[in-house]
């Protein structure tokens, strides 16, 4: 009989310092057929379907040309941990260079993660190879930022959104793509006659409808969006958003939602998670975090978020961050945001804040009663981003 497939880490402590995740519940496979069988398991509206435990990833620094010698490293993604309900919309904020597009990448397996675990339907996806790591693959695909660069120029529409078919052949039989790709391209919104069509011969909006067109083909449950509508106009953004929240509603999907737009990201999400130098500094119902945010980071974002009315723009307090963004090669001891924070005293340079729910709103039914990593969160009025 075969050796049984490690696919998750047994017997290991539970991480005190996550009390926002769930509990998981790992699954053992006797052979890679039992462990892509097991990614066939249905799982119920409302429960956990990707689930990240401390996820940690660095990239090397080195210096010499013929013998390298590591040096240090960059701090990209320095552990996280959060859950993923199956049919939500997971919106994920934070400056730029804060690790949020190395997190959609390693919720891909496209970059290997350094440490932690990411828990796909009970299997830890990091250690999967071969088939298994395939079938992943099938069931979570990305929307890419950029609508000119994530299509190859030199195919057509209807070879782009077609190429996951020969990758995954049982999906859609030869003789039946043609068919299936102009279906895809009528649900996001395009003429199912410019399949023949290139890349070039399309606008912003076309072309990222595209990139959700060929997401969406071989009828994944989970997509990464990494800021799949900055490059676009307003107007666009609105037509892109409002066509991924139909889509999620007919194919009961799950969106990992990655932006720097807040307005946006409340406007689609279900929960939010607010990024900042590789670490998860608040996390919460888009209620929680934008009506009543407790971590100061959350609130200087918040107060710089443009008000149209200029009544509420007189009396709005605007929140200036002091220095720069630290290098995440060289992070703060203790919170990481104590060098930019107003309420910075000792005990945020000696002890690591825990992604906890603050003590003064335990038991409360307060909506600041969420996850927030500060020593001394509390509530602050700031103007909202509608």
């Amino acid at each position: 009989m075969a050796e049984p497939t490690k696919l998750a880490k047994d017997d290991e402590p539970k991480d005190d310092a996550t009390p926002n995740v769930s509990e998981v519940e790992t699954v053992e496979a006797a052979s890679e057929e039992e462990a892509v069988a097991a990614l066939d398991a249905h799982v119920e509206r409302g429960e956990p379907i990707l689930q990240v435990r401390n996820l940690v990833k660095h990239f090397p620094l080195t210096q010499g040309i013929l013998f390298k010698k590591q040096i240090g490293a960059v701090k990209a993604v320095d552990g996280i941990s959060f859950d993923l309900y199956q049919g939500e919309t997971l919106g994920i904020v934070g400056e730029s260079g804060c690790g949020k597009s190395t997190v959609a990448k390693l919720l891909m397996n496209l970059e290997q993660a350094t440490a932690g675990e990411i828990f796909y339907k009970g299997q830890d996806i990091t250690r999967l190879s071969g088939r298994a790591l395939k079938a992943v693959r099938r069931n979570i695909q990305m929307v890419f930022q950029d609508p000119y660069t994530s299509l190859n120029p030199r195919m057509t529409v209807g070879d782009i959104i077609g190429e996951p078919f020969d990758i995954h052949p049982e999906v859609a039989p030869k003789g039946d793509r043609r068919r299936k790709v102009q279906e895809l391209l009528d649900v996001v919104g395009l003429n199912p006659e410019y399949v023949n069509r290139y890349p070039h011969q399309f606008s912003g909006g076309q072309r990222q409808r595209i990139g959700i067109a060929r997401g969406l083909a071989l009828n994944p449950e989970i997509i990464i969006c990494d800021e799949p509508v900055s490059a676009l106009d307003v107007s666009v953004q609105a037509q892109v958003i409002n066509l991924m929240e139909r889509l999620q509603d007919e194919f009961n999907l799950s969106y990992v939602f990655i932006a720097h737009d807040l307005s946006i990201v409340r406007h689609i999400s279900d929960r939010v998670g607010v990024m900042y130098l590789g670490k998860m500094a608040e996390i919460g119902t888009d209620t929680q975090i934008y009506d009543h945010p407790t971590h100061p980071y959350t609130q200087a974002l918040l107060s710089a978020v443009p008000v149209p009315d200029p009544d509420a723009r007189e009396g709005r307090e605007r929140i200036i961050l002091t220095g720069d963004v630290p290098s995440p090669a060289n992070p703060p001891s203790g919170c990481r945001f104590r060098t930019r924070c107003w309420k910075a005293q000792d005990k945020c340079a000696e002890e690591v804040p825990l992604l906890a729910v603050p003590e003064r709103f335990q038991g409360t039914d307060s909506p600041a009663a969420h996850e927030s990593a500060c020593h001394f969160a509390e509530e602050k009025d700031v103007v909202h981003a509608a």
